[in-house]
C-alpha cells in the first residue's frame, strides 16, 4: 500500500470514496471504504477487480446479494470474550448477522443451481459459519428490534400473562370509579404516573379516594391519586414487572452462554459480510458511472480511451484518449489557461487511483493502466500563509519531496511546472527537473506555459508535445487532448477576430524571434494536418457506415425475397389442392348417383364398392404436397393416434363432426353423427378437441371501491404486514390488476424477504423482481399476476 498519504488530498479521492459510501450498508464495510489504499501488488489488483466484475454481473441480472443494515458488534463481541452478558438489542443483532449469513449461503447456492458461478464471490461466502441452532434460538427468543418475547422461556410466558391478568383487574377498578364518582374526576380517564395506574381527582375530593398521590397538576386543581382500592393490584404488578426483568436478564445471560463458543465464528462471520457488503458497493458504483474493468500493465503502458473524470456530471465533461508510458513516458501538455489541461492531470490520476484500489474506472472497455508503486501530484496554487511560503517555494517544497520519493515505477503530475517565478529561470528548472525524471524512467504528465518546453519535448527522447484544443471561430477551448500537437498562444488570431487593428497587429507579429514565430508556423501546420487527418478519418467512417447499412438492406431483401417466394409456391400449392379438391367432391357426388341408381334399378353388374373405392383414391393422389402442418393424411400418419369411447372426431369423407360410440375392430370404430350412426375406418378419423357444454351463469358484481396498484408495508409489524399483503393480493386479482408494487422498505430485510417468500408460494402469481434504482430498487417488488 502507498505511504504517500498528500496524493488523497490533492486529487480529492475522499470525494470518489464518498460516491462508493451511498452504496453501503454494514458498519465494518464504510470503514473499508474509508481505508482504501493503492496497491502495486498485481495478483492483489486482478483480484480486487474480478471481485468487482463478479459482483457486476449480478445486479446487471437485476438481483442484489442479501446483506441488510448491520452494526459494529466488535462491543457486543469484546464483552462476550470477557463472558458478560449482552443486551437484548445486541443479540438482536447478532440474530441478524446470523440470518444474512443464511441468505447469503442461499443466494449463491441458488445462482449455482441455474449455472451461475462467481468464485471471487463465493470465497468469500465458503468461509462463512452458518450456526442454524443459534439463529433459531434467538429467532424464538427476541425479536429484531430487541424486544424478549414471551417463547423465550415458560416463566416469563406464566408472568406476562399474570400481568395481563392483574392489569385487567386494575383496569376494570379503575374505570367502575370512574363511572361511579365522574362528578369527582377532571377527566374521566385512566392513566399513568411512575409506572402506576391512576386517576386524575379534583383537588376537593382528595379524600374520598383513599390511597397514595403520585403527582398532581401545574395549578393544583387535580390530583393523580392511585385508589386504596388498587394498591394492592399495583403493588402485585410491581411486584412481577421485577420478576420479568430478572427473567429477562436470566434468558438473556443463558443465549450469551451459548454465544461464547462462537466468539471467533461471529467475528469472522461479521467481516466476510463487509467484505461482501464492500465488493458490491464497488459493483453499484461502477454500474452508476457506466465504468468498465481495467487491464493492467506491469510495464506501465497508460492507454485510457474516452476517459470521463468522476467527479465532474456526465453532462459537462469531455472524454479524452489518454496515452502514456509506452512509446514516450513524459507528456508535456502546452498552451493558455482554462483548457482544461488541470483537469486532465486529475482524470489521469483519479482513475489510476481507482483502478488500483479495486474500482471500476469510467472509460471506454479496453482502457489499460499501469500498475505504479505510488502516484505523486503538485498540482494548484497551494501557497501557504502559516509557513510564510510563496507559491513558487510551496510548489518547489512539493517538488522535492517527489524528487526524494519517486522511482522508475511512479506516476508524476506536475501542473504548470516552474511556475510562480522569472519565466527563463523557470523554464530552465523545469526542463532541468524533467531531464531527472527522464534518467530514473518515470512516468510523468505536466502542464505548462513555458514554450521552452515546446522544443524540449519535440527534441527529446520518449517525451512528447501535447495540448488542449481551441476554437479559434468561437474564441473558446473545446477541453480536447491533441497528444502530438505542441499548444500555442492565440493571442494575434483573437484580437484580430475582436477587431484589433491590423497595422498593430503587424508590428506585434514582427516582434517575434524568427524562432518563436517557427514554432508557431510548425503548430499551426500540425494542427492544420491533424483536422485534415480527422476529417478524412470521419468520412472513411461514414463511407463505412454506408456501406454496412447498404449490404444489411441489401440482407434484408434478400430474406424478405426468400419469404415471398416460399409463400407463392405454398399458396399456388393450396390453389391446385382446392381445385382438385373441388373436382373430387364433383366425382363423388356423380360416384354416389351412380352408387343409388343401381339400388334403385337391383342390377346384377352392380360396380363392386372396392372399385368405386380405387377410383375416389386416383382423385386424391392428383393433390400437390403442402407442408406438414397443413397435409391432415401426413399429420394423422406421424401421431397414429388411438381413439377411445367417446373421442369427438371428425369424419374426412363426409366432413361432418361425431362422437365414438365404440370399437368394432383394431382399426374400425362406430361413429355417431348427429341422429346417424356408421362404421369408419380409424384412417378415416380425425382427432377434435373435446367441447364442454357451456353453462350460462349470471355474475352480479357490486361496484367497490377502485384499489391502488401500490401497497405501502412500511412501518408495519412482521405478521400484520403479511396478513394485509395477502388481502391486497386477492383484492388486486378481483380489479384485474396486470402487476402491483409492495413497497416493503429496505431496512433490516426481514420483511423484504417475507414478502418474497410469500409471493413464491402465492398460486396466482406469475413471476416479481425488484423496483429499478430510480423507482426504489430493493427497497421495493413488482409483481406480475398470471
Amino acid at each position: 500500500m502507498s505511504s504517500n498519504t498528500k496524493i488523497y488530498e490533492t486529487l480529492e479521492f475522499a470525494k470518489v470514496q464518498a460516491q462508493v459510501q451511498q452504496y453501503i450498508q454494514t458498519e465494518l464495510g464504510k470503514d473499508k471504504v474509508q481505508a482504501m489504499r493503492i496497491s502495486a501488488d498485481l495478483d492483489q489488483l486482478e483480484e480486487w477487480q474480478l471481485e468487482t466484475e463478479q459482483a457486476l454481473g449480478i445486479l446487471t441480472q437485476r438481483k442484489v446479494m442479501p446483506i441488510p443494515r448491520l452494526n459494529n458488534l466488535a462491543p457486543a463481541l469484546r464483552r462476550l470474550k470477557l463472558e458478560a452478558s449482552l443486551n437484548a438489542l445486541e443479540v438482536a443483532q447478532v440474530g441478524r448477522l446470523l440470518k444474512t449469513i443464511k441468505q447469503l449461503i442461499t443466494f449463491f447456492d441458488e445462482l449455482a443451481e441455474d449455472d451461475k458461478v462467481y468464485p471471487a464471490l463465493s470465497k468469500w461466502v465458503d468461509q462463512c459459519v452458518h450456526l442454524p441452532q443459534i439463529e433459531k434460538l434467538i429467532e424464538q427468543s427476541i425479536t429484531e428490534e430487541g424486544n424478549v418475547l414471551s417463547t423465550a422461556s415458560t416463566e416469563l410466558a406464566s408472568i406476562r400473562r399474570q400481568q395481563t391478568q392483574t392489569e385487567e383487574q386494575i383496569r376494570n377498578q379503575l374505570n367502575q370509579l370512574v363511572k361511579s364518582k365522574a362528578s369527582q374526576l377532571s377527566d374521566t380517564l385512566v392513566t399513568m404516573r411512575n409506572d402506576v395506574y391512576v386517576l386524575p381527582v379534583k383537588a376537593e375530593y382528595r379524600n374520598q379516594f383513599g390511597g397514595r398521590i403520585h403527582d398532581q397538576s401545574s395549578t393544583g386543581q387535580t390530583l393523580y391519586i392511585e385508589p386504596q382500592a388498587v394498591m394492592v393490584l399495583n403493588q402485585k404488578r410491581s411486584e412481577l414487572l421485577v420478576a420479568e426483568r430478572k427473567e429477562i436478564e436470566r434468558i438473556l445471560m443463558e443465549i450469551s452462554v451459548e454465544l461464547m463458543p462462537h466468539y471467533d465464528s461471529l467475528k469472522h462471520n461479521q467481516l466476510m459480510v463487509s467484505e461482501l457488503d464492500f465488493i458490491q458497493a464497488r459493483a453499484e458504483h461502477a454500474r452508476a458511472f457506466e465504468a468498465v474493468k481495467p487491464k493492467f500493465s506491469v510495464e506501465n503502458h497508460v492507454a485510457l480511451w474516452q476517459a470521463r473524470h468522476p467527479l465532474i456530471d456526465v453532462k459537462d465533461i469531455v472524454a479524452n484518449d489518454i496515452i502514456i508510458g509506452e512509446e514516450y513516458r513524459a507528456l508535456i501538455i502546452t498552451g493558455p489557461n482554462t483548457g482544461g489541461k488541470t483537469i486532465l492531470l486529475k482524470t489521469l490520476g483519479l482513475l489510476q487511483m481507482m483502478a488500483q484500489t479495486g474500482l471500476h474506472i469510467p472509460a471506454d472497455r479496453g482502457s489499460q493502466v499501469g500498475v505504479f508503486d505510488d502516484i505523486f501530484a503538485d498540482i494548484g496554487d497551494e501557497q501557504s500563509i502559516e509557513q510564510s511560503l510563496s507559491t513558487f517555494s510551496s510548489h518547489m517544497t512539493n517538488t522535492v519531496r517527489i524528487l526524494e520519493q519517486a522511482t522508475y515505477q511512479s506516476l508524476v503530475l506536475f501542473d504548470e511546472l516552474g511556475s510562480g517565478t522569472d519565466p527563463q529561470e523557470g523554464a530552465a528548472l523545469a526542463m532541468a527537473i524533467l531531464n531527472y525524471f527522464r534518467k530514473v524512467d518515470a512516468t510523468v504528465m505536466a502542464t505548462t506555459h513555458y514554450p521552452e518546453l515546446k522544443l524540449y519535448a519535440h527534441d527529446t527522447p520518449k517525451t512528447i508535445n501535447a495540448s488542449m484544443e481551441f476554437d479559434v471561430t468561437t474564441l473558446s477551448p473545446t477541453y480536447r487532448l491533441l497528444i502530438g500537437v505542441p499548444g500555442r498562444s492565440n493571442a494575434f488570431d483573437i484580437s484580430q477576430r475582436l477587431g484589433l487593428r491590423a497595422d498593430i497587429l503587424e508590428e506585434a507579429r514582427g516582434g517575434i524571434d524568427t524562432e518563436t514565430q517557427s514554432v508557431n508556423e510548425m503548430v499551426a501546420n500540425l494542427e492544420r494536418e491533424r483536422r485534415e487527418a480527422e476529417l478524412a478519418h470521419e468520412e472513411a467512417l461514414e463511407q463505412l457506415a454506408l456501406a454496412e447499412q447498404l449490404h444489411k438492406d441489401l440482407r434484408t431483401e434478400y430474406n424478405r425475397w426468400l419469404e415471398q417466394k416460399n409463400q407463392i409456391v405454398e399458396k399456388a400449392k393450396q390453389e391446385a389442392n382446392e381445385k382438385v379438391e373441388d373436382a373430387k367432391n364433383q366425382a363423388e357426388k356423380i360416384l354416389q348417383e351412380i352408387r343409388e341408381l343401381q339400388l334403385e334399378q337391383g342390377s346384377r353388374d352392380n360396380i363392386k364398392e372396392h372399385v368405386l373405392i380405387d377410383k375416389k383414391k386416383a382423385f386424391d393422389d392428383l393433390k400437390m404436397p403442402e407442408n406438414l402442418k397443413k397435409n391432415k393424411v401426413l399429420r394423422r400418419a406421424k401421431r397414429q393416434r388411438q381413439f377411445h369411447e367417446g373421442d369427438d372426431v371428425e369424419v374426412i369423407s363426409y366432413g361432418q363432426r361425431g362422437t365414438i360410440v365404440e370399437q368394432t375392430g383394431a382399426e374400425e370404430y362406430i361413429v355417431q353423427m348427429g341422429i346417424l350412426k356408421m362404421k369408419v375406418k380409424a384412417d378415416e378419423l380425425e382427432p377434435l378437441d373435446k367441447v364442454e357444454s357451456k353453462v350460462k351463469v349470471n355474475v352480479q358484481r357490486s361496484a367497490g371501491p377502485k384499489v391502488q396498484t401500490t401497497l405501502d408495508l412500511r412501518g408495519e409489524r412482521y405478521e400484520n404486514a403479511l396478513h394485509r399483503l395477502s388481502q391486497y393480493l386477492d383484492s388486486a386479482l378481483l380489479s384485474h390488476h396486470p402487476m402491483v408494487t409492495i413497497i416493503h422498505g429496505k431496512g433490516t430485510g426481514a420483511l423484504r424477504q417475507g414478502v418474497r417468500e410469500a409471493l413464491k408460494r402465492h398460486p396466482q402469481v406469475d413471476h416479481f423482481e425488484y423496483s429499478a434504482p430510480n423507482a426504489g430498487g430493493n427497497g421495493s417488488t413488482v409483481v406480475y399476476f398470471k
